[in-house]
């Protein structure tokens, strides 16, 4: 989802590849998925780099985080696609790992960035 104005950061801190993958022609593309309702709210539903295509389909993580977090025995999660040579059902998992703390941002976001260099994706299932 692309952004553009005088509010828009100059870019990222000693990272100019980043910069310039992020913005183009003074466009900030924030790599958010959102959708537009019939009264033309936005909502923004993940995040493309997130994202997981299984059996052709996409799949959301934050949707599956949510329906995780209604379980009483859940505290947290974050949910992280994983590169599979199997055929797997629909939105299924394909490997679960747990830990006992969630990197977050101030902002309470999960740092899946993180979290993908403590649990890199090519690890044996």
């Amino acid at each position: 989802m692309p952004w553009r104005g005088r509010h828009i950061m100059a870019g990222y801190w000693n990272r100019p590849e980043t910069t310039a993958e992020a913005i183009t022609d003074g466009w900030l593309h924030t790599g958010d998925i959102a959708v537009r309702d019939a009264d033309g709210f936005l909502y923004i539903q993940d995040r493309i780099k997130d994202m997981i295509i299984s059996g052709g389909e996409n799949v959301y993580p934050a949707e599956i985080e949510d329906v995780l977090l209604n379980h009483p025995g859940i505290a947290d999660v974050a949910v992280l696609g994983t590169p599979s040579a199997k055929l797997a059902r629909f939105k299924l998992p394909k490997r679960a790992v747990f830990t006992d703390v969630i990197p977050r941002s101030p902002t309470g976001k999960a740092l899946k960035r993180l979290l993908r260099e403590q649990f890199p994706l090519d690890a044996p299932e």
